[in-house]
């Protein structure tokens, strides 16, 4: 079977970036994406996202938005990303961030994704990438990049081969996300509308139910803040599957609920040196800088960076209501989160108030959420199951290793 050496610019209609001025931002409308909403699952998170109006959206020329069948692909910092657009949505992009239109007369636009997944297309374009803090790579040098493609109908078969897998990941997270609507509308009916059971027999002083308790958040948990070691001292940091995992802001957008991967890890000796907090299964993080109000759950011992507060939970039976609680606290009733700096200081994040149930009320909610939010656990690890086996298949079928 033979391959063929091609440029990318041969095989797309075009190859463009986000506007290059700042567009004006909006209170609502369309999202604008940055390189933050791109995870390291290949998806967009719009979790956070600034929004421009419809108006602006409208003028953009057609090759800066995306269409079913387009790939973006992160050119700058968190380089090398590339995610597929699977369905018809309006949103708006930075110019960190590159956009390619596969013509499908020329490449099955699904296979040259899988192409741009692979290690192998990873490390071309860090050959050719700029910087050394921050890499970056051109649109011309994208452009230019060469890769070896297999008659068009073998990359039918490949996509037939890889796909299953992806749709069995989107299966599971849409299950995941239904999961956790359920437990969300039952915090909601319970917490938020005060409708909990024997509710019509409590009174309600202030806003607060009789027995529960208004505080601040550090009156109920130990919160403690991470920490970054050197950056100039790269010998601390290690990969995220070796080492003391090290949660950013970035690997908690990658997870769901439960957070099980990270990109970094940090060695035992940075541990030592630096004094850092290593936080047990079960912890709470809330991010508090640039992206704030993420929240997850630790599935083992971990460190975080300074942007993220751990909440340590005593009481295992409080744990599915104050997940819920951060989850739908209203963050930018805290601190400066005007559209420039979003940001709160430890301070204001142990100051944060916090209302407690009472224990009888913690643990009939916590009896009602913990098999969900297990159900939710399983999901993610099975996820990151077949996520594991199609990145173990992808290199072997891209470089031709296995016949199809």
């Amino acid at each position: 079977m033979s391959w063929t050496k091609i440029m990318l610019e041969d095989i797309c209609i075009s190859i463009a970036d986000g506007d290059h001025q700042p567009p004006p931002k909006s209170d609502s409308g369309i999202p604008f994406v940055t390189i933050s909403n791109i995870t390291n699952t290949n998806k967009l998170d719009f979790t956070g996202t600034m929004f421009v109006s419809q108006e602006y959206y409208d003028n953009l020329n057609d090759k800066r938005r995306a269409h079913t069948g387009d790939i973006l692909y992160s050119v700058v910092g968190s380089f090398g990303i590339p995610v597929f657009i699977d369905k018809e949505q309006k949103f708006v992009f930075q110019r960190h961030i590159a956009i390619l239109r596969p013509d499908p007369k020329k490449i099955v636009s699904r296979f040259l994704y899988y192409m741009m997944l692979s290690r192998d297309f990873y490390m071309k374009a860090d050959t050719v990438a700029l910087g050394a803090a921050q890499r970056t790579i051109s649109l011309t040098a994208l452009r230019k990049m060469e890769i070896e493609v297999p008659p068009y109908n073998v990359q039918e078969k490949i996509v037939k081969i890889l796909k299953p897998f992806d749709d069995l990941i989107e299966n599971n997270q849409k299950q995941i996300k239904l999961l956790e609507e359920a437990a969300q509308c039952l915090y909601k009916e319970w917490f938020v509308d005060l409708h909990f059971p024997g509710y019509e027999n409590t009174k309600v002083v202030d806003g607060v139910p009789e027995g529960w308790i208004k505080n601040r958040a550090d009156y109920f948990f130990d919160i403690m803040i991470g920490k970054t070691p050197p950056r100039t001292e790269q010998q601390w940091f290690v990969d995220g599957k070796s080492g003391i995992p090290w949660l950013s802001i970035s690997d908690m957008g990658n997870s769901e609920i439960f957070t099980f991967k990270t990109s970094e890890a940090l060695t035992e000796e940075a541990i030592q040196k630096y004094s850092l907090k290593v936080v047990p299964d079960g912890t709470i993080f809330v991010s508090f800088k640039l992206t704030i109000g993420r929240v997850s759950i630790a599935t083992t011992n971990m460190c975080t960076n300074e942007a993220i507060a751990h909440f340590y939970i005593k009481n295992d039976y409080q744990r599915a209501y104050t997940y819920c609680y951060l989850k739908n606290f209203q963050y930018d009733t805290l601190g400066n989160t005007s559209s420039i700096s979003k940001a709160v200081n430890s301070k204001i994040i142990k100051a944060m108030p916090f209302i407690m149930p009472d224990e009888k009320m913690c643990w009939l909610f916590s009896k009602q959420v913990d098999p969900i939010l297990n159900e939710i656990k399983n999901k993610q690890l099975v996820s990151i199951k077949i996520e594991e086996a199609r990145d173990r298949l992808l290199p072997k079928l891209i470089n031709g290793e296995l016949e199809v």
